[in-house]
């Protein structure tokens, strides 16, 4: 029995893959590279190259490789690109998921984890997002993010009183960095992490957009969190599927208390020994002053916990980056 990781070439997937494989797991890989890199692989893991959309491929891939559930980690994940980009951000996210849950289907596999997002809860108008605070995603990734646990959900009511009723659950975080290996960094150039490590590699300065928010140090706080723990509820959220025990819907993934940007750019000084005082730049229109998730639920079943200080999300982050170059 194996754990097909859709998006397992990439940043998150390919570590959802090694904590797979740490915990006596067979992961699978299924990638078509259009974000993910080969060489993120594992070796030794088996790696099927190919698209979610491909309905008799991904079918091929649950039946070839004796599939006990699918994590579901591939998608366009550029939240403000999909604004650009909306068709084609439908059809990665909501047409590729519900292709999966067909082949699923077709193939008597009965088991998901959909790595969701925070951008389901868009813009809220509370400082600690829970599970049930009402969802207004505020660009077409974050709906379609949405969508995709509307597709879980109402399959799973489908297929309640068949002989193969759809387990599943989805988990929402919001700014995953760091490295729990050092071959594998986050190559995204969308993401706070990346953009300010190619910054000091290039010999500039970083810059935080807006420094007066209604928060302690004037720039906007968010959850950050570490790829590896990220990994690990995966992880537990998988076991948990297939072992038959109850389950949430969904979970996220949070800190409970933040960071402020101001805060990573000066442990990334510190971290780094790289010296500079960032440029400040005017707001970016509809980002709120602090979103913050509470993981109260997913401590409770996934073991979910902050295992990396700021400064160690940073370290492991940059190490891989300079590994890279």
């Amino acid at each position: 029995m194996s754990w097909i990781v859709t998006g397992g070439a990439g940043y998150i997937g390919s570590h959802v893959v090694r904590a797979l494989a740490d915990a006596g797991l067979s992961p699978v890989v299924l990638d078509d590279l259009s974000s993910g890199v080969a060489s993120f692989v594992p070796e030794g893991v088996p790696f099927v190259r190919g698209s979610i959309l491909d309905r008799e491929l991904v079918e091929r891939t649950l039946r070839e490789h004796a599939a006990e559930g699918v994590i579901h980690v591939a998608g366009y994940k550029y939240a403000g690109v999909s604004v650009q980009r909306p068709l084609h951000t439908y059809a990665q996210n909501v047409e590729g998921t519900r292709v999966i849950l067909e082949a699923m289907a077709a193939a008597g596999v009965a088991n998901i984890v959909f790595s969701s997002s925070a951008a389901v809860y868009g813009t809220p108008d509370v400082p600690l997002v829970v599970e049930d605070t009402a969802k207004k995603p505020a660009s077409p990734y974050g709906e379609s993010k949405l969508i995709g646990e509307w597709l879980l959900r109402d399959q799973a009511v489908a297929t309640a009183d068949s002989e193969l009723p759809l387990r599943h659950t989805s988990l929402r975080y919001f700014n995953v960095v760091g490295s729990a290996d050092p071959t594998v960094h986050d190559v995204s150039p969308h993401n706070l992490f990346p953009i300010v490590f190619e910054k000091l590699i290039a010999g500039e300065t970083p810059r935080i957009n807006g420094d007066d928010y209604d928060t302690p140090d004037g720039t906007n706080v968010r959850d950050y969190v570490h790829v590896g723990d990220i990994a690990s509820a995966h992880v537990a959220a998988a076991k948990r599927l297939a072992s038959g025990a109850p389950i949430e819907a969904a979970y996220n993934l949070g800190s409970g208390d933040g960071l402020s940007v101001k805060q990573i750019m000066d442990a990334v000084a510190r971290v780094t020994g790289i010296g500079f005082t960032p440029e400040i730049g005017p707001r970016r229109p509809g980002d709120p002053d602090r979103i913050v998730a509470n993981g109260d639920l997913a401590a409770r079943d996934l073991d979910w916990r902050m295992r990396y200080t700021v400064d160690e999300m940073v370290r492991t982050g940059w190490e891989a980056r300079r590994a890279a170059s």
